[in-house]
Formats: structure tokens, C-alpha cells, sequence
């Protein structure tokens, strides 16, 4: 099938620079060598994101430095890529240890199952990326143009399946990972490469991908990792207990422009099944398509959702046999009933214990009564199973043995750490993205405020009997949907200091988008919005009934049937 609606238009500037970056090489190592600033050249910051790193400055101190004729405090986020979230004890220990060195000592816990530095000074950039390759992980693709960490659903020794699926997981990251030499040249002393030219990316070619690209993979019943927000998914289909394949899901994201009703968040498509044997082949397939459709003049356009909105799905099916030869089964029925993570001790069927830790959003850090990056710390020196992070900003302490159990339990109860199950449902189903100061796309706060509005929409919710009715709850400081506060039922997206959109309507299961309910509210107004609302949940709800579809049936938004109609 044949269709003519092509971009015709000059390449961005950011296409240019990447074609002319010798593979990502570009000035990155005479940047780094440049005493004379904090920062690295402006084309650099560009090209830095595919090596897994972002430029930033403290927005706190801002006008102070700049009162003492100061350059902004620059520093450094590095995301460090973990497919399917899984660490043994000694890497976690490392990079403990190096938040404390080189970081703000905190370790931030991504929604992407990662981990991130922040306030990484240029200095220690270089020696900071070494110590992390040393613990077997890396941070290329973390970021940038390409296929960024794949997430898996969290504990992969819940069941043989999941073991099965988080395999899945790692094999398509291994095959979809950039060759370029660049990475090991220019944080790993590597040998250059002469010339460049000589050097390919069988999949990526010289300009990578049109936008980033993001994939997970999910098992029903649990969409802990929201697959239908990403831009390739995989829904895993059991039958007779069996893994036999996966439900192919393609167009989700969350980022949009204020402003540009051009642009818009979006929930995948399932657009077909294939057996299991099948989704490295079908991964690749769908890459190529955005590879060679893409958007590369219009970055805001750019993204997956917009290729298969503009050039539709008949056109997409057609590709991805001419390319790859693949034709799509019909897609499998399946049902998911929670986007959660499951708290506390749970018991795998090889005798392991699991244990979940709550982490508000994702921010792990010694707090005033509460050390639980300490704690964790402690748990690693003498747990020899694995750290598992979660699509929800959490961490699972896995395969705890029946021996080692009573001491793992001593330790989280020395230092007060907590699951979660004593919290509300609406912290409990939390997420907050990292915001300011250090996010230079940021409008408001985020990570830093979300749990003081939770304390009080909590005195709301006990008020009406709510506290344990799952109702979840999402805040970014910009609309680029980090925290993908588009698929809550409670959406708060950050327009200005203190000021924030709220959204309402999302389904609890992540498979349909929230709306606008009002603009620029403050937190005296956004509880005013919800009260009143609440309360009526508490009194009118239907058995069983979750708040996003009650507020659809109850006429305070319309339900947003599809990505285009987010904006109606």
C-alpha cells in the first residue's frame, strides 16, 4: 500500500547536528576538557543526550549568582539504563556510594525503571560514567534520539514467566542499543576511530531516530508499566500458563505543548499479536518504520503517535510486512485491573520472598526519622539476591531466601521503612517527575511538593471514608509527561510557579486518557476543585467504581476517546 503523505520540509537543526557528529562523536571530549565553564558547547548538549547525559543548573541560585556576575551553577543528570530495572546487591551499593561522591547524594528512581544522578559537576562527568560502567551497567541510550531502557513488568522472579518476559526485555535493549564507538572513545578512553566515515549503525544510520523511542512490555493483569503510554509495547499473552506470545501495541506518549493543539498525548493502539519468538524481529520492524517516516522537521511532530496518526495503520501493517515480512495476528484478548505495584512481602513459587519499599516520588534520600537510602544501604551488604526497580518510582528488594528473611526484616524496621500499605491508596498510587530546580523544562514543582498535597487531599479523603479507595494521582512540572500524568485519574501538570492544570478521567488501568478539568489553579484552588468532587464520589460512586470512569459518568469531564480528541 502506497501512501504519499510524506514531510516535505527542511531537516531541523537537531537532524543537522546529529548527521554531522560523526556518530555522536561531535566536540563532546574538547567540551569536557574546557576548564573555563561548567558547561559544554550548546550542539554538545545535543549529542550528550545519547550518551546518556543532560546539562542542567540549579534554578535556586539563579539570581544569586547571577547578582555575584556568576554563570549559572551548571551540573549534570546521568540516567543510568537498567533494562527491566533489575541490579544485584553490588551494583546498588556502587552506585550508592557514587550518589554520595559525585551526585547530590540521592538517588533518583525514574518511572522508566532507571536510576539518575543529580548535580554531576563537568569535572567529575567523565570519572562518575567510568565508576558506573565498572558495575556492569552503562548509560548509553538512555537518552536522545533511539530506543531509550526498556521497562519489563517488575519482579521477574514472581514466575517463570515473568523470568521469561524480563529476558524478552533485555534481548530487545541488546538489539536495539546504537554501535557507535563514540560512547567507549569518549567517556571510556577507547581507541578513535579514524576517519568515522568507515563506521555504521546498521539500524540508526547517521541521524538516529526522528525522536526518542520507548518500549515496554507488560503482564496482564498488572500494567505496572503502563504499557500503552510508550511508543512500542508488548502485552504478554498466557495461555494454559504458558507465555505463547505478545499483543502488539504501537503509538502511546504523553508529551505535548501547551499551547499546540497540534500536539497531544496518546494511548498505543494494539494493533496485532505474534508468537513469542517474534518480538525482537517485530521491534526492529516498528523502529524502522519511525526511522523512515519520522518526523525530522517538526521535533514536536516527531514522535511514533504522530507518524501512525499521519500516515494511519492500514499504511503501518503494509510496511511492516514489505520491510521485515511480518503480518500480525489478530490480537489476543486480555485485561489488566491495576497500573500499581504490589507493597510489602509477597512469595514466589521457588520459596523466595519479595519485598516492595515504597519511595515518594522516586526520590530516595535520608530524610529527618526516616534514613531509607541508609537503610537499603544496609540491606545490600547482606542480601545476595536483587534490587528491582519499579515502573511506579518504587524498589523491590527480590529474592529474599526464608534464612536471610528475619534479618532484612530487622534492618527496614531499625531504620522505619515502610511499604506503603499503611499510606493511602491516593500515595500509595503516586507519581511526582524530578521538576526543579534542576530540570531546565520545568514550569513548577513537582517531586518536592507532591507529598505536602497529598497530606492535605488526605484529610479530604478520610473525611469521606476515601483513604483506602485506589484513585491515582500524578504531577510534572511541564507537560513533557515524565511522570505520564496524562494516564492519571488525577492529572496535575505544572504551568507556572505554584500554578498547575488539572486533568481528571483517566481510566485506573492506564488505557485511556484523563482531561482538562481547570487551568492554572493554586493548591488552595486545586483542593477547592477536588473536594466538593470527592465527596460526591464518596456518596454516589457505584460499587466498584473507579474515580476516573466516575467522573466521566458523572458529566465533570468528557471521556477522551483518542489522542486527537485531547483537546476537545
Amino acid at each position: 500500500m502506497e501512501n504519499n503523505n510524506k514531510i516535505i520540509a527542511p531537516p531541523s537543526p537537531i537532524e543537522i547536528i546529529k548527521e554531522n557528529s560523526n556518530y555522536l562523536r561531535g566536540t563532546i571530549i574538547e567540551s569536557l576538557n574546557n576548564q573555563l565553564t561548567g558547561s559544554i558547547k550548546e550542539q554538545d548538549q545535543v549529542l550528550s543526550k545519547f550518551h546518556g547525559t543532560y546539562q542542567q543548573q540549579d534554578r535556586d541560585l539563579d539570581d544569586e549568582r547571577k547578582h555575584q556576575k556568576l554563570e549559572p551553577l551548571y551540573s549534570f543528570l546521568i540516567r543510568v539504563r537498567v533494562p527491566g530495572g533489575i541490579t544485584t546487591s553490588a551494583q546498588w551499593l556502587a552506585l550508592d556510594e557514587l550518589a554520595d561522591k559525585y551526585a547530590d547524594k540521592t538517588l533518583k528512581l525514574t518511572t522508566r525503571q532507571a536510576f539518575q544522578f543529580h548535580g554531576v559537576l563537568k569535572r567529575n562527568l567523565k570519572t562518575t560514567m567510568q565508576e558506573i560502567n565498572k558495575t556492569l551497567l552503562d548509560t548509553i541510550a538512555a537518552c536522545g534520539d533511539v530506543n531509550r531502557n526498556v521497562m519489563s513488568s517488575a519482579n521477574p522472579f514472581e514466575s517463570p514467566l515473568h523470568a521469561e518476559v524480563a529476558e524478552d526485555a533485555k534481548r530487545i535493549s541488546a538489539h536495539l542499543t546504537p554501535q557507535t564507538a563514540a560512547y567507549h572513545e569518549i567517556w571510556h578512553d577507547g581507541k578513535l576511530i579514524e576517519g568515522g566515515e568507515k563506521e555504521e549503525e546498521p539500524l540508526y544510520g547517521k541521524t538516529y531516530l526522528p525522536r526518542k523511542f520507548k518500549t515496554a512490555i507488560a503482564i496482564p493483569p498488572r500494567n505496572d508499566t503502563d504499557v500503552l503510554s510508550n511508543d512500542l509495547g508488548f502485552i504478554a499473552i498466557i495461555e494454559n500458563g504458558q507465555l505463547s506470545g505478545y499483543n502488539v501495541t504501537v503509538g502511546g506518549g504523553m508529551a505535548y505543548t501547551f499551547g499546540n493543539n497540534n500536539t497531544y498525548p496518546r494511548v498505543a493502539d494494539v494493533v496485532g499479536y505474534i508468537p513469542k519468538d517474534k518480538i525482537v524481529e517485530v521491534s526492529e520492524a516498528v523502529l524502522v518504520f519511525q526511522r523512515d517516516h519520522g518526523n525530522r522537521s517538526d521535533r514536536k511532530n516527531a514522535r511514533l503517535k504522530y507518524t501512525v496518526d499521519r500516515l494511519g495503520l492500514d499504511y503501518f501493517h503494509s510496511e511492516l510486512k514489505r520491510t521485515h515480512g511480518i503480518q500480525l495476528e489478530v490480537a489476543k484478548p486480555y485485561k489488566f485491573a491495576t497500573l500499581g505495584d504490589k507493597y510489602g512481602w509477597s512469595k514466589s513459587a521457588d520459596g523466595h520472598w519479595h519485598y516492595t519499599v515504597f519511595v515518594e516520588g522516586g526520590k530516595l534520600i535520608d530524610r529527618a526519622g526516616y534514613p531509607a537510602k541508609t537503610a537499603l544501604r544496609e540491606v545490600a551488604k547482606s542480601h545476595t539476591g536483587s534490587f528491582i526497580l519499579t515502573g511506579n518510582q518504587n524498589v523491590v528488594i527480590a529474592q529474599v531466601s526464608e534464612k536471610l528473611k528475619p534479618k532484612i526484616e530487622s534492618i527496614l524496621k531499625k531504620y522505619n521503612v515502610i511499604d506503603g500499605k499503611s499510606l493511602s491508596q491516593l500515595r500509595q498510587n503516586s507519581i511526582a517527575c524530578a521538576a526543579l530546580p534542576l530540570c531546565g523544562l520545568a514550569f513548577a514543582e513537582a517531586e518536592r511538593y507532591l507529598p505536602s498535597l497529598v497530606d492535605k487531599l488526605d484529610k479530604v479523603l478520610e473525611a469521606n471514608g476515601l483513604l483506602n479507595e485506589p484513585i491515582t494521582i500524578r504531577m510534572t512540572g511541564c507537560a513533557n509527561g515524565c511522570g505520564r500524568p496524562f494516564l492519571a485519574e488525577i492529572g496535575l501538570v505544572g504551568r507556572a510557579p505554584g500554578k498547575y492544570n488539572l486533568y481528571l478521567g483517566a481510566s485506573f488501568v492506564g488505557d485511556r486518557l484523563n482531561k482538562l478539568y481547570k487551568e492554572m489553579l493554586s493548591e488552595e484552588e486545586i483542593i477547592a476543585a477536588l473536594t466538593p468532587i470527592l465527596e460526591d464520589y464518596a456518596k454516589t460512586r457505584d460499587t466498584n467504581e473507579h474515580f476516573g470512569n466516575f467522573v466521566i459518568r458523572k458529566g465533570y469531564v468528557k471521556a477522551t476517546t483518542e489522542g486527537k480528541k485531547f483537546h476537545e
